[in-house]
């Protein structure tokens, strides 16, 4: 079954069994299972070459479990356009665990338009997760518009350290109103002809706002990366931080652009940025344990996207 061959590669398979547990699965267009829990709705609509999702959280409602979604594509060649609307209502709270699996790529290309609106003290989890093959035959253009209320908490994290990358485009900017936090966390490995693109923009409105953007890439051969983060603060007593660390082995090239604008006298903004080849030190010490050099490189990149 299409579901089998999605949960098996995201090594997911024993959710599909759990009652308790919310859950959407998409093969390109085609919803191939789904299951609701009290506290929410889920409305899918098949779309051309995708699905349209709303899902909705309901006003004081917390999710105990994570709601997983899995969107994948288990042909060669295929175009999946994904669009999300999410409303996580005043005073809720809900992780999502994303599966996006692509295990016989050869050209595939797979977008997603999503918009997010994290009501009053309600708090949005999402963790999303790339399984592809390593064919390298996979374009991802996701771009996310995100909302938050007085109170919320938004944080969101994007994987892909398994399989080719392919071409990788990640757009995401974020307002932030009075007392609300957010973080958005980027790691990606990069190799062969890999281009990484990543934009990261955050808007610290309210008074006493937060946000942290992270982006941590590795890359080799002749992967290439171009990395955009801003943040942008007006309120008052808000804060903010960019924090940009790449790993450049080989002909890989990597750039960094952080970008902190401050436009209020008692916000404050800080950033990071380093890129470099694998620390000689660190590379030193694990081969004087009895490491290859190889070996030692790989758990250094290991635990940089970690």
């Amino acid at each position: 079954m299409e579901e089998d061959i999605l949960y098996e590669a995201a090594n997911l398979k024993d959710v599909i069994h759990d009652p308790t547990v919310a859950r959407l699965v998409i093969n390109k267009d085609k919803i191939v299972s789904s299951n609701i829990i009290k506290g929410m709705e889920i409305f899918p609509e098949e779309i051309k070459d995708g699905v349209k999702v709303k899902l909705v959280v309901k006003e004081g409602e917390i999710i105990e479990k994570p709601i997983h979604l899995c969107f994948g594509i288990t042909e060669e060649n295929a175009v999946q356009n994904i669009v999300i609307d999410a409303d996580i209502e005043k005073n809720a709270s809900v992780s999502l665990l994303a599966h996006c699996v692509f295990p016989l790529a050869k050209d595939i290309l797979h977008k997603m338009d999503a918009k997010i609106h994290v009501g009053e003290n309600a708090h949005y989890s999402y963790f999303e997760k790339h399984i592809h093959s390593k064919n390298g035959g996979v374009r991802v253009l996701p771009k996310t518009i995100v909302s938050l209320d007085s109170g919320a908490r938004f944080k969101t994290e994007f994987e892909l350290i398994k399989g080719r990358v392919g071409l990788i485009d990640i757009d995401i900017e974020t307002k932030c109103l009075e007392n609300s936090i957010m973080e958005v966390t980027s790691r990606i490995n990069g190799t062969d002809e890999d281009k990484i693109l990543i934009k990261e923009t955050g808007y610290l409105i309210g008074e006493n706002s937060r946000g942290v953007l992270t982006s941590r890439v590795a890359l080799r051969d002749n992967a290439k990366a171009e990395i955009f983060n801003k943040i942008v603060a007006t309120g008052a007593h808000s804060r903010g931080h960019v924090d940009c660390k790449e790993i450049v082995q080989d002909n890989a090239q990597a750039s960094a652009i952080p970008i902190v604008e401050v436009k209020n006298s008692t916000a404050h903004v800080t950033h990071e940025a380093s890129i470099g080849s694998v620390d000689s030190k660190q590379l030193e010490t694990l081969m004087s344990r009895g490491l290859t050099e190889d070996a030692a490189v790989e758990l250094i990149i290991q635990g940089l996207l970690s």
